[in-house]
């Protein structure tokens, strides 16, 4: 159903040249998420910060050439008209606010003349269902300047606004490099959440497998894997994205914070290889799903070959007394009938017996 919908979203650019601004996004049916898009602006420096949302007419009217730092984070992107124009305002190349629009972006970073444009995913986990949800997140790092694209808002910069607003913030003392940087840690930091999560279920569908399982875990079980499968697809590519910043060919980034940068980097390998023992140990739940299955089939089979044994000695010995001879054992005498029952009874006890002595009637063998 999932890639259904991504190739309708792709589809809507067909025939479109390169550069052409179309929103494509999961909130395009969603009236909850085409709210009017919010300009949040921070100018600040070491000596102060000034915060407030803005309209478009503000926006024209930025002056860029000051010394203090800005940064905008725009919630909402489905107004096309509105990314044009802070393109223009900001210089931004059409291919760059296209891959913007696009919101089905792999993460990915270019490098322009004057700004470095990163794509980046926030994830969360909805732990009702086991699954992961993400929303695509855009930075344009320039010189004194950052820019960032949400398609809604999620509370996903909340800590680094606050760190922004304390009082002699060391953080305003640095380049909006270091912004970037401090975005980029807070994302991160949000993937280990989900994946502390993640961890919490599949140890608890491996204690529910080991007991009883059932369609219910099997379910959860996959549902686990596609996440981590979603997780991982966007973490691989992100970790190449990171290495490229810190590389810094263009100089972008001051030399104070590239060692952050490598710390974000760290980051995300010891996730990648967290998720892969996650994973893995995904897999090894499905071979304990199917182990588990396959035992209590088994002790099944074994429960109704028991009772079919029991039952086999008697059909025998009735079977013998039906035949139509004239002179039989017990025929004619009048308690034949009770001498027999008392036979097939005793040989049912006896195999009762055997059964119990090499423990095919325990549950647990």
């Amino acid at each position: 159903m999932r890639m259904h919908k991504h190739k309708r979203h792709h589809a809507k650019k067909s025939g479109f040249p390169p550069g052409s601004l179309v929103y494509i996004g999961q909130a395009e049916n969603d009236a909850a998420k085409l709210e009017a898009p919010r300009l949040s602006l921070f100018f600040y420096d070491k000596d102060g910060l000034e915060e407030r949302i803005i309209a478009l007419d503000e926006l024209l009217s930025l002056n860029l050439e000051s010394s203090k730092k800005l940064w905008l984070n725009v919630h909402g992107i489905h107004d096309v008209d509105l990314i044009k124009q802070i393109g223009h305002v900001f210089g931004v190349h059409p291919l760059v606010l296209e891959d913007i629009l696009n919101t089905n972006q792999r993460p990915k970073v270019d490098e322009y003349s004057h700004y470095v444009f990163l794509e980046t995913r926030h994830f969360y986990y909805e732990k009702a269902t086991m699954s992961v949800s993400s929303e695509q997140i855009s930075l344009v790092l320039g010189r004194n300047f950052l820019l960032t694209f949400q398609e809604r808002s999620t509370g996903a910069f909340a800590s680094v606004r606050e760190r922004l607003r304390v009082e002699h913030s060391p953080m305003r003392d640095l380049g909006v490099d270091y912004l970037a940087y401090s975005l980029l840690d807070s994302i991160v930091d949000k993937y280990f959440h989900a994946l502390e999560e993640m961890g919490d279920d599949s140890e608890a569908l491996e204690d529910a497998l080991l007991t009883k399982p059932g369609n219910a875990e099997l379910h959860s079980i996959h549902q686990l894997k596609r996440a981590s499968i979603e997780l991982r697809r966007a973490v691989w590519p992100l970790r190449e994205v990171i290495s490229h910043l810190i590389r810094n060919e263009a100089g972008f980034f001051n030399a104070g914070t590239i060692p952050y940068l490598r710390d974000v980097y760290d980051h995300t390998v010891n996730f990648i290889e967290s998720l892969e023992s996650i994973h893995d140990g995904l897999s090894g739940l499905m071979d304990i799903y199917v182990t588990s299955i396959s035992n209590r089939v088994n002790l099944e089979l074994r429960a109704l070959t028991v009772v079919a044994m029991l039952f086999m000695p008697a059909t025998l010995i009735a079977g013998i007394f039906g035949m139509n001879f004239q002179h039989m054992p017990w025929l004619a005498d009048e308690n034949g009938f009770w001498w027999v029952m008392a036979f097939m009874g005793s040989i049912a006890l006896l195999m009762l017996l055997i059964f119990w002595r090499r423990q095919w009637l325990s549950s647990k063998s």
